[in-house]
């Protein structure tokens, strides 16, 4: 059975950093595109990421260009999320998905996520 298992989440004050890790189960996704959405309570999921199989093209929401740094280490079937300079309008939970859509809907599977609290 496939699992996109998303760790690295926690509280951070404002101006912090802290790095999310997918790491998916029962297949390799190193072949795939991948991407990190998140959801903020009472919000739809939102597109924070995304990048090719390789890690030789990235691309991200104008709200955290910048900040956030998305990265992928094959030979460990983990991709990365690299968060600095935090907000707390970045404060929701994290998922990582396979796919190249930025559209949240398309996604039919999603892991449990990670929760990222950022205080002001």
């Amino acid at each position: 059975q496939v699992r996109l298992i998303e760790s690295g989440g926690g509280l951070v004050q404002a101006g912090g950093s802290l790095r999310l890790s997918c790491a998916p189960s029962g297949r390799t996704f190193r072949s795939y595109t991948m991407c990190w959405f998140r959801q903020a309570p009472g919000k739809e999921r939102e597109f924070v990421a995304r990048i090719s199989w390789s890690g030789g093209s990235t691309y991200y929401a104008d709200s955290v260009k910048g900040r956030f740094t998305i990265s992928r280490d094959n030979a460990k079937n983990t991709v990365y999320l690299q968060m600095n300079s935090l907000k707390p309008e970045d404060t929701a939970v994290y998922y990582c998905a396979a796919g190249s859509s930025v559209v949240a809907v398309e996604y039919a599977y999603w892991g449990q996520g990670t929760e990222v609290t950022v205080s002001s």
